[in-house]
This record gives C-alpha cells, structure tokens and sequence, in this order.
C-alpha cells in the first residue's frame, strides 16, 4: 500500500525541522539591527551611515528570495539550504573583520541573499507536503521569521554588551553551520513528480477563471504586496521613532513593536487556519481589511494606552498577510515553479517594506507629522484590497491542490 505524501506524518516531521532551520537561517535580519548602536560608536558613523547595513541587508533579502526560491525548484531544498547556510556564516565572520563601515556594508548584501533561504524558499518547499492544513502549515513556516525576531536579539545581548558585537557575529556563523547543514539533510526527500499533476491542472483552470496568463498574474500579485507592504511599513518601521516624537520615549515604541511582532505571530496561525477553509485569496482579502482598519485607528488615538492597544491590533491584523501570498501562488500558479512564484511575491513585500520604510520618513519630513504617512499608508492598503476584489471577482479558486 503506497504511502500518502501529503499532510502525512513525515508531512508534520518536515514541518518541524522547517520551522527550526527558519528560526536559526532569519537571525541575520534581526543580528544586523542588534548590532547597529556598537557599530555606530566603534566607526564613528552617523545614524543613517550606521542604517546602512541594514539596508543591504534588505535587498539582499529581497533579491534572495527570488533567486534562491528558483535554486529550489532546480536542484532541491536541502542543496539550496548548504549553500545559503555557507553564505550567511562567510559573511558573519567577514564582516567581524571589516575595516569600514563601506565594507561591512557591502558585506551585509550577502548576509541577506543567505538569510532569505529562512523565507519564501522554504514556505514554498513546505507547501508542496499539505493540501488540506497547507494554510497552517505555511503560516507556521513563516512564523519562525517572528520567532527569530523574537527569541535571537534577547539571547545576544549578554554577549554583544561582554564581548562584542564582532564576537555575536563569529558566534553566529558558528551556530548557523552546525545547525541549519545538519537539519538540511532530513529534507533530501523529495515529492513525487506524479502528485504535482492535479495540482498543475488545479492552477491551470484558476488561472484561466482570473483571465490573466500565469507571468501577469504573478506580477499583479507583486503589485498587491506592494501595496500592501507599504502600509505595513509605516507603523512597523516608525513606530519607535513615532513614540519619541509623541514624548513617550524610545523604550514605549520597542514594547509596541514587540506587541506588534507577537500579534503577528498569533495572526499566521490564526490566518492559517482560516486560509485552510477559505483558501488563500479570501484570507488574504480578511487581513488586509483588517490592516486598513487597524491603520485608521492610528489617525485619531495617540494616547500611550490607546497606542499600546492599537499596535497590538495592528500585529493580529497583518501577521497573517504574507504567508497568504504563497497560498494564493500555490492555488493558481504551477507547483513545479514555487519556488520562483513564490520567491518572486516575497521579493515584492519586501521591497514595499523597503519603499514604504523611506516613503514614510520622507512624508514626516515635508509636513513635519506622521499623520500624512498613515493616511498614505491607507492609501496603498486600498489598492491591495482592489486587486484583491478584482481577482476574488473574476475567479473561484480551488484552494485544495496537491
């Protein structure tokens, strides 16, 4: 009797070891801004010069969802994983050894290319092994980024402040290889290429019911997560600065951030499991309402109360909005191509983090209030839910494929 290969008991087993390998490989996206302040006095940098590696960082991000999610469609997760696992630790011990703020930059690009195999790459690997939880199980996946955010910063902090952030770094590389390779290796299993069929021929007709060839439909939902993502950014990215300006201080607008970081955790399982009766699209439809409003409660409560209550809304409103990107990919696009779909929407949050993070303090600039950015970033979460409804409209995705 043949085994069943989705949502099976290696099925959970895959998912577990996903979920640890994706808590260690995103610690680069969270090292670089734990390190910021020691990286700043020890250079002598200015406050945007010290940003920068964290920019690079970003991009690299970015970049290497797409290009490592297509190194996993060719040659298979766990190669993909050894390479990036190589990549993240070379550049966490050059980087203790840079001479400059140019070229710990630099450096930093790399860092990211490796730390984005902790993202889109294997939410897509894992969506491959569940049809009926596939939702919770991508949600879970995408969680170990959060956890990373949460759990890595609070461990290094006794180190950075005895030892120093060089010493964090080299520490790191260390972990990174005996982790993430060994780990690597319980994935070498691969998905028959007969249970990709009905999956295949699932996506194929949802695509015909939106009207839009696979590329078009791919770069439509770039374009929601844009959107999206832009007005994610302004509380994510400004919160902090947004509580100095209010008076509250520094400290207020970290424990909003850490309140919005855990509500996101809660909002991918929660949206994950919703995502596995309604299917990715109208999940992702419900969180993104949900984001718009929490935004507009910005606009008229700027108590610290209120704030801290707001933030919290705003972590269990949005969580759940990226994950369901790579549901929406697996519903109407080829499961041969995840990665590189997958990769490629990742790419696009990212980079509307990225352009909402500096569209927003530019904002704050001109007018001098982060009123104009909030609405702003209420403005780009309305295009995200016209795409959204215009998709919805013209087509009835079948969210249970192989």
């Amino acid at each position: 009797m043949t085994q069943p290969v989705h949502d099976s008991r290696y099925s959970w087993f895959r998912l577990l070891v996903t979920l640890l390998i994706a808590t260690v490989a995103n610690v680069g996206m969270w090292a670089v801004i734990v390190i910021m302040p020691a990286v700043e006095a020890e250079f002598g940098a200015s406050r945007a010069d010290a940003s920068l590696p964290y920019t690079l960082t970003m991009i690299g991000f970015a970049l290497g969802n797409l290009l490592l999610g297509r190194m996993v469609d060719r040659v298979g997760v766990t190669l993909a994983l050894i390479g990036a696992a190589g990549l993240s630790a070379a550049c966490f011990a050059l980087a203790s050894l840079a001479p400059s703020m140019t070229i710990l930059s630099l450096i930093h690009l790399g860092l990211g290319l490796g730390t984005a195999i902790g993202f889109g790459p294997l939410i897509a690997d894992i969506s491959h092994w569940f049809v009926k939880r596939r939702g919770i199980a991508v949600a879970l996946v995408a969680s170990g980024n959060y956890l990373s955010g949460a759990i890595w910063p609070t461990l290094l902090s006794d180190m950075l402040r005895d030892s120093g952030w060089q010493q964090v770094y080299l520490t790191l590389a260390l972990i990174t290889l005996i982790t993430v390779i060994p780990l690597s290796l319980l994935l070498r299993r691969q998905v028959p290429a007969e249970a990709h069929r009905s999956a295949a021929a699932a996506a194929q007709i949802n695509a015909r019911s939106a009207g839009l060839s696979p590329r078009m439909l791919q770069v439509v939902l770039g374009l929601a997560g844009i959107g999206c993502c832009v007005a994610m950014s302004m509380p994510q990215v400004h919160i902090v600065a947004y509580c100095v300006g209010l008076g509250y201080g520094p400290a207020v607008g970290a424990e909003m951030l850490s309140l919005m970081l855990l509500g996101g955790v809660v909002s991918r399982v929660i949206s994950g499991l919703v995502a596995d009766r309604l299917g990715g699209l109208r999940t992702l439809l419900i969180g993104s309402a949900l984001q718009g409003t929490a935004l507009f409660l910005f606009l008229p409560y700027d108590g610290m109360v209120p704030l801290y209550v707001v933030s919290a809304l705003f972590g269990l409103s949005q969580g759940g909005i990226v994950p369901s990107y790579a549901l929406v990919v697996r519903e109407y696009l080829p499961p041969r191509e995840a990665g590189a779909r997958v990769g490629f929407v990742m790419m696009m949050t990212v980079l509307g983090m990225a352009l909402g993070g500096w569209m927003s303090g530019w904002i704050y600039d001109v007018t001098g209030s982060y009123t104009a950015a909030f609405i702003n970033g209420i403005g780009w979460n309305g295009l995200n839910l016209a795409i959204l409804l215009a998709l919805l409209h013209r087509s009835r995705p079948r969210p249970l494929a192989a």
